[in-house]
């Protein structure tokens, strides 16, 4: 399978669709032909327009990436799932529709969970796996992202701010405006933009996170290939113990974290992380001291 052309990068990126069992799946592809495609998996309450250009324009430059939506979400058809393995199954399907047999994954905030799930079902499928911004299930303080998201997106509104700009990024000088220039980036695409996300599967999501964040910890994760782990050293929504406690599950993991970031430290660092993310995939990654 290869990835066409596309000059225009990820905001002109088309919108296509895949039907996957009885629904049909949005997906965008961009980057270069051949290889193991880099599957990205967007965060809680998005669509693929969430995606930074920035982000996934650096990654297509060494390769074929496939971001995919989830059932339900945007424009992609189907109940919403409000569990984060029934996600994790709605992904492994679609790539098995694509008719590769091997991937690697980055997955953001909620898509992160979503890749645990999906190397726990099928570590055989995935090579590589960049975790940013996630946490195990049972991991440190993520019951109460549920708490933390609904307050904080209820405070965001009544400023009539986007969300994004409080729960994503911190009151510094910096992060407002590392968050001002990111909801820039994401307006950037004009046309082919998908469906807005519903409170209802904002709801269905919530409760899935919060499902994750209540399991029983484990010491050890089944999957044993390499693992890059990226985190905001002031992340409100997934403390960054959690990186530290993925750190501790998987025994090939690297972890890299951003001081003075917040839960989009991929977005405020995009190019720093687009660099790590690179080298990480070819396998030259260096761990922090």
């Amino acid at each position: 399978m290869s990835a066409p052309g596309n000059d225009r990068g990820y905001t002109g990126a088309a919108t296509r669709t895949r039907v996957v069992g009885d629904s049909t799946i949005t997906y965008r592809e961009l980057g270069r032909p051949g290889g193991i495609p880099l599957v990205v998996l967007v965060h809680l309450g998005a669509n693929l327009d969430n995606w930074d250009p920035r982000v996934m324009d650096g990654l297509a430059e060494t390769r074929h990436v496939i971001a995919v939506g989830y059932q339900g979400v945007g424009s992609s058809t189907g109940a919403v799932r409000d569990s984060i393995e029934a996600m994790a199954d709605d992904v492994i399907a679609f790539v098995e529709a694509l008719g590769t047999d091997q991937i690697d994954i980055l997955g953001l905030s909620m898509g992160g969970m979503v890749a645990q799930a999906i190397v726990s079902r099928r570590p055989q499928m995935v090579d590589r796996l960049i975790l940013a911004s996630t946490g195990p299930a049972g991991g440190p303080g993520l019951t109460a992202m549920t708490k933390v998201t609904v307050r904080t997106t209820l405070r965001a509104m009544a400023r009539f701010t986007d969300p994004k700009t409080l729960l994503f990024f911190t009151r510094s000088s910096s992060g407002r405006n590392a968050a001002k220039e990111y909801l820039a980036r994401l307006a950037e695409r004009v046309a082919d933009r998908e469906k807005p996300v519903i409170p209802a599967v904002f709801a269905a999501q919530l409760r899935a996170v919060h499902r994750w964040g209540g399991q029983s910890a484990s010491d050890r994760d089944a999957f044993t290939g390499p693992v890059l782990l990226v985190h905001g050293e002031d992340d409100l929504m997934v403390p960054v113990t959690n990186a530290a406690d993925l750190q501790r599950r998987l025994p090939q993991a690297t972890l890299k974290i951003y001081p003075h970031a917040g839960h989009g430290a991929v977005f405020q660092n995009h190019a720093d992380f687009v660099t790590t993310a690179t080298a990480f995939l070819r396998r030259t990654v260096t761990p922090d001291p």
